[in-house]
């Protein structure tokens, strides 16, 4: 295949991700595996350094306009980086490139790329620009207990649970996560929700990135191909954000993504 493909790869992904916000794991790792045949490890691997590079742009602008919220951020990763590293442990020591755990990798990831499409729907059907607004107005109100969870287990229990599942299969820390800090913190306003997403997402990918990277699960050409390609895609993705019925390109996403997981998990 020739290597402007993956380029061209990036560039959609990040359009996409650009346009809708959905994670590019959730839509990056499961191009790689079927339409370019790559083994489920090195696909998640480099997807998940792919991710960390992509994100860590948006923190750094998030954070000057000060809007990451970084009490959540640091429960959020209280719970999900030594969950991470737990499961780089695992891979260690099973081998991330036996039959059974690509097995394992697959299957999860079906099974992960299920929750994004269910995740990415609730929020085309739940969140109409009307309860939004009124959501907002709400969380304006409340404003100074924002940053409070339902309870301070919930966070780090569900971070543990994300951490987890983006070490196996890249994917959970978008769409996913977008939808437990709704639940879990539901007096933050929507822009700083999506910057605690963003911004927690970045050590998040990075360790259990550089831990695939240790276990030889990084193709480091593809990466540096996939981000040529992405980088200028989510710019032009971020401007003509305005311009698309999101409703119906999440709609359409959540579909691909339940056909993606249910091919994966069943097949």
């Amino acid at each position: 295949m020739p290597d402007i493909a993956f380029i061209v790869a990036g560039f959609a992904v990040g359009l996409i991700v650009g346009l809708t916000g959905v994670g590019g794991g959730s839509l990056m790792t499961p191009v790689l595996i079927f339409f370019f045949g790559v083994k489920p490890h090195l696909a998640i691997g480099t997807d998940l350094l792919f991710a960390a590079f992509t994100k860590l742009g948006g923190t750094v602008s998030m954070a000057r306009q000060r809007l990451v919220p970084w009490r959540v951020v640091g429960l959020l990763s209280a719970g999900s980086i030594p969950a991470a590293l737990a499961a780089l442990w695992l891979l260690h020591y099973l081998g991330p490139a036996s039959d059974r755990v690509q097995h394992l990798m697959t299957t999860t990831l079906g099974v992960a790329l299920l929750l994004t499409a269910a995740a990415t729907l609730y929020k085309v059907l739940a969140f109409s620009a009307q309860r939004q607004a009124a959501e907002l107005a709400a969380r304006r109100a409340n404003a100074a207990n924002a940053a409070e969870p339902r309870h301070w287990s919930l966070p780090v229990l569900l971070g543990a649970v994300i951490g987890v599942m983006v070490t196996f299969t890249s994917v959970g820390a978008g769409a996913i996560g977008v939808t437990v800090l709704l639940l879990v913190f539901p007096h933050l306003p929507l822009p700083r929700i999506v910057a605690a997403d963003i911004a927690y997402a970045v050590p998040l990918t990075l360790v259990a990135g550089m831990g695939h990277a240790s276990l030889g699960s990084v193709d480091w050409p593809l990466l540096a191909q996939l981000l040529a390609g992405s980088l200028p895609g989510i710019w032009l993705g971020s401007r003509l954000v305005s311009r698309t019925p999101e409703r119906l390109i999440r709609s359409a996403l959540s579909v691909l993504l339940a056909w993606a997981g249910a091919k994966l998990v069943f097949i």
